[in-house]
């Protein structure tokens, strides 16, 4: 069983099926039964065109769940009208149900959730443990999102840049359960970008391979986080990073300039320093300026502040930080490595614990812990 293909296929099952008439909720279902015929089926008689039998088999069901519901008998004698299915259909449909799973009328969590069972195949049982919760609640967080999409149709335009949004906000999950997120992400924004033209889709697949190709550098066998200046760069991914950088040089070369351009550009500087002193912080700098341009992100003011402190000297990035909203997240961080940076370890010392209290995840927390305990115990020495 061909279980990369299968889902590969879905949203472009699921994206006929809504043309021809089937409103989305109905359409996915319809597709998950053919998902189980075709696990049953393929083994011992593997299909000529596999889209053409997944339409087939997934239109058939449709009808019957159609044909079953008395209530809907109307849509029963519009959707018989329809031409038999056959082979594969040239038309992909698959973007139109990428702006569909993206409807801005759906909260963020349940654009990702939509997105990762129709666009990504993946069952409700993987999407629960890649976000750890309990396969109730994410089965009925999908299928609110299902009725909230249901009357939207094809005609309707889409907005590339909410995709976009959540696609990087599924990259940004990273791992857990048995799903490894950040690669999914990767997986289906390559089929975004192969769909069509727009720089910030080719932007966003450049970030995520150059951050990417730094993972298996990023941690210590104990799970402890490893500083990017820490890391062991022979650890990174060169393959990924060329793919990188060269997804990311022809997006630039079309002179529409975004904000995961903007990104994967200071990613991509990281990316080409061999050591962590040869980074050229002026030019991160520069493109940190041009992030705030495009967003005036308080999060992008935060770290050019830190990357103002490493290219003309720590007392300027802490000018840089006290110019910013110290209620921020990871500003008291970034306090503490200036200050660190500057020769204070008592003040250093002190904010790293503070930093460690409100730190966002248990990795970080126990990472500014440590800082705060070798600084302590410098002092102490």
């Amino acid at each position: 069983m061909n279980e990369p293909l299968l889902r590969e296929l879905v949203p472009a099952v699921i994206g006929v099926l809504v043309r021809r008439g089937a409103d989305f909720a109905a359409a996915e279902d319809a597709v998950q039964d053919a998902l189980v015929e075709a696990v049953r089926v393929w083994p011992d008689a593997p299909p000529q065109d596999p889209k053409g039998w997944l339409v087939t088999v997934a239109w058939r069901k449709f009808l019957d769940a159609s044909r079953a519901d008395t209530s809907r008998r109307h849509r029963e004698a519009r959707v018989e009208s329809e031409p038999m299915p056959g082979p594969g259909e040239a038309v992909d449909d698959t973007l139109q149900l990428y702006f569909l799973c993206a409807h801005p009328s759906l909260t963020p969590a349940s654009a990702v959730a939509l997105t990762l069972r129709a666009a990504g195949g993946l069952t409700t049982r993987q999407i629960a443990q890649a976000y750890l919760v309990p396969e109730t609640t994410m089965a009925q967080r999908i299928s609110r999102a299902k009725r909230t999409v249901s009357g939207v149709r094809f005609n309707q335009p889409g907005d590339v840049a909410t995709v976009v949004r959540v696609l990087y906000l599924v990259f940004n999950e990273g791992y857990s359960g048995d799903v490894d997120l950040a690669a999914e992400a990767i997986r289906l924004t390559r089929q975004l970008a192969a769909m069509t033209s727009h720089e910030e889709v080719a932007g966003l697949l450049a970030l995520m391979l150059l951050h990417h190709a730094r993972r298996p550098a990023r941690t210590r066998p104990d799970g402890s986080l490893v500083p990017l200046t820490e890391q062991d760069r022979s650890l990174w991914d060169t393959r990924l990073i060329a793919e990188g950088v060269d997804v990311l040089q022809t997006a630039l070369a079309r002179d529409r300039l975004g904000e995961f351009q903007a990104q994967a550009a200071i990613a991509a500087l990281h990316a080409d320093a061999r050591t962590a002193e040869e980074t050229d912080w002026v030019q991160i700098v520069e493109w940190y300026d041009e992030l705030v341009r495009l967003t005036a992100s308080p999060v992008a003011r935060l770290n050019r502040a830190v990357a103002v402190g490493e290219a003309d000297g720590p007392r300027a990035g802490l000018a840089a930080l006290a110019e910013l909203d110290p209620a921020l997240p990871r500003h008291t961080a970034a306090a503490a490595y200036l200050h660190e940076r500057d020769g204070d370890p008592v003040t250093a010392a002190r904010l790293y614990a503070e930093a460690a209290r409100s730190a966002p995840s248990l990795p970080e927390r126990d990472h500014f812990t440590r800082h705060a305990a070798r600084l302590n115990a410098q002092l102490r020495g």
